[in-house]
């Protein structure tokens, strides 16, 4: 139980880790017209999953809960559309499709993740620190 905040910290900053190379990915792929088969890259999206445990203390039950990645599951938003009759993927319309992402969204969602993990990394710094302090006492 001493150690849980840290591993709570640890679960949070792991899933934003995921979170940011997914985004990253995301954004390398933004002009991606073709994967081979013909379609453009489809955006990722990671999907997370709450970890619920009760531990029995003296005083009640006390709900703890971590964080994990359950799976990254493709945007189901159609492609963008490019009017372009000259590009050999044009289809008999002369329309390209291209990847269903907006770079703007993808750097929100890149910003949101770095702060997520930096508020996980405080977390785990601050819980670190008052284990240091405590033991610090008792030593004395």
């Amino acid at each position: 139980m001493i150690f849980k905040g840290l591993e709570i910290a640890t679960a949070g900053m792991s899933v934003q880790r995921v979170r940011m190379d997914i985004v990253a990915s995301n954004l390398a792929n933004v002009n991606s017209t073709d994967r081979g088969d013909g379609t453009p890259y489809r955006r990722k999206i990671p999907v997370f999953e709450s970890l619920f445990e009760k531990e029995l203390k003296s005083y009640g039950e006390i709900p703890l809960s971590s964080v994990k990645v359950k799976e990254v599951m493709e945007d189901p938003a159609p492609f963008k559309l490019k009017y372009d009759p000259d590009n050999p993927l044009a289809d008999d319309k002369g329309y390209v499709r291209l990847p269903n992402i907006d770079p703007m969204r993808e750097m929100v969602d890149m910003i949101s993740a770095m702060r997520s993990y930096e508020a996980n990394l405080t977390a785990f710094n601050t819980h670190k620190d008052m284990l240091l302090k405590s033991l610090e006492i008792i030593r004395v």
